[in-house]
């Protein structure tokens, strides 16, 4: 099975997951990303299952509404039944890293909202330690020196990404060189950092279930 393949399976083991859990006032939270784009093109064919989605970014909303999926502002809805998506790194305690594709700041903002957060992934993103792959932190573009300074103060080298504004407006400097062994202390320190918006360590919100996709399988953490 090719990478697509993989992240294909995880989305489907999702909507597995989910549909008997499904009723006619269930919202679904929908993350961003590639495997995430696998998970929204699958659950056009349960549509009539739930009510409607809640969405972490402009392109995944326009997504669900191109399969005719209703897409409800966070602030209108009660309660979030599920929010599923992906990451850029898994841990043995289901601490993540994400943020690749810039969303981070509504993923979290949507994880935290929902009842059970479902993780999918291939096994590529498993790690026993968080930070091989670049921490995004979301920053007000003022802040961005004061930041990038408080975050090498933490050992961690910070890029500017540039050229890419989120959807809230604001930039993001991707930590490099971290060794992330205490997730909830790191996510916390570096959200107080005057200036950053959230950072991509979802340890408050790990995810309740992992579904990681390899060759043999789909397997749930």
């Amino acid at each position: 099975m090719n990478e697509d393949e993989l992240k294909r399976s995880a989305a489907q083991a999702a909507i597995d997951y989910i549909k008997p859990r499904l009723d006619s006032k269930s919202i679904i939270g929908v993350g961003t990303g590639s495997t995430t784009n696998h998970f929204i093109d699958a659950l056009a064919d349960i549509r009539h299952l739930f009510d409607a989605t809640v969405s972490s970014s402009d392109a995944s909303s326009e997504r669900l509404r191109g399969h005719g999926i209703q897409v409800l502002d966070l602030n209108a809805v009660g309660e979030v039944t599920f929010y599923v998506d992906g990451a850029d790194e898994v841990d043995p305690q289901r601490a993540l890293i994400k943020g690749g594709g810039g969303a981070l700041t509504r993923e979290k903002i949507v994880a935290a909202s929902a009842d059970e957060f479902v993780c999918i992934v291939d096994e590529s993103k498993l790690v026993n330690i968080l930070g091989q792959f670049p921490l995004p932190v979301e920053v007000i573009p003022m802040a961005r020196g004061l930041a990038a300074r408080a975050l090498l103060a933490l050992g961690g080298a910070p890029e500017w990404r540039e050229g890419i504004i989120t959807d809230n407006g604001n930039i993001l400097l991707d930590v490099h060189e971290l060794s992330i062994t205490q997730p909830a202390e790191l996510e916390m320190t570096i959200n107080n950092i005057v200036g950053v918006v959230a950072n991509g360590i979802f340890a408050a919100q790990a995810a309740d279930v992992v579904f990681v996709a390899a060759p043999a399988g789909v397997r749930r953490l």
